[in-house]
């Protein structure tokens, strides 16, 4: 039988703090064993958790897929981020790098909401390099896991979404994600920049309104966003 692994272990290979471990466990995102009052782990289920975190953007997403309800500019936007990730020899796919791929895709309607703010995309990446350096060794895998902030302000964009009575994730919902993921590095970025959540949603709002206006009666055109 395989040995089981403690939190602190389980902390040491995802990188995150013991606390964390233990709010994936109470959420039921990380399967754990309760014995003699402490949590265990089992290799496999670590490994399996690991996997549900990577951004798997490479195939189409079937109805069941984690990312199924995201347009298609939003999976590009993930598939990004996780070039950005490797580019800059991160070892994981954190909210600035969300951010660096929304500003590049600036077709979607998170892009469009920054250049609204008159956000300057080349300004944004030199405060994020300032922050977080260029890592001294090449990232081991090209498919990067996502940080926990980077995966809470995905979970903070899909219910974004929903507030908006929205049922699909776009970049705009993504953008609105980072910005609520307060202690992330996008977060402050953006409010050095002079963009708050409230700014940012009222544009979304008028963005989309906008491009319902100019498209034919009955049709949407989220897929893009």
């Amino acid at each position: 039988m395989e040995r089981l692994l403690t939190t602190e272990e389980v902390a040491e290979l995802l990188r995150i703090d013991p606390v964390t471990v233990r709010r994936l466990v109470t959420r039921g995102e990380l399967i754990a064993y309760r014995i003699a009052g402490e949590y265990r782990f089992t290799p496999a289920g670590v490994k399996d958790f690991v996997e549900n975190q990577r951004v798997v953007v490479s195939m189409g997403p079937g109805p069941n897929h984690p990312y199924a309800r995201f347009t298609e500019r939003a999976r590009k936007v993930l598939s990004l981020a996780n070039e950005e990730a490797y580019r800059y020899n991160h070892d994981g796919v954190g909210t600035e790098h969300v951010l660096l791929a929304i500003m590049s895709e600036w077709e979607g309607v998170g892009a469009r909401v920054l250049n609204r703010l008159e956000v300057q995309p080349s300004e944004v990446r030199k405060q994020i390099e300032t922050l977080h350096p260029v890592g001294k060794q090449p990232a081991g895998d090209s498919q990067l896991v996502m940080t926990q902030q980077g995966k809470a302000s995905i979970e903070l964009a899909v219910q974004e979404a929903r507030s908006l009575g929205h049922h699909y994730i776009g970049t705009e919902h993504l953008l609105l994600g980072l910005l609520r993921e307060e202690e992330s590095l996008a977060s402050q970025v953006l409010l050095k920049s002079g963009v708050t959540l409230e700014k940012a949603r009222e544009l979304v709002k008028q963005v989309l309104a906008e491009d319902q206006t100019t498209s034919k009666p009955g049709s949407e055109k989220r897929g893009e966003s």
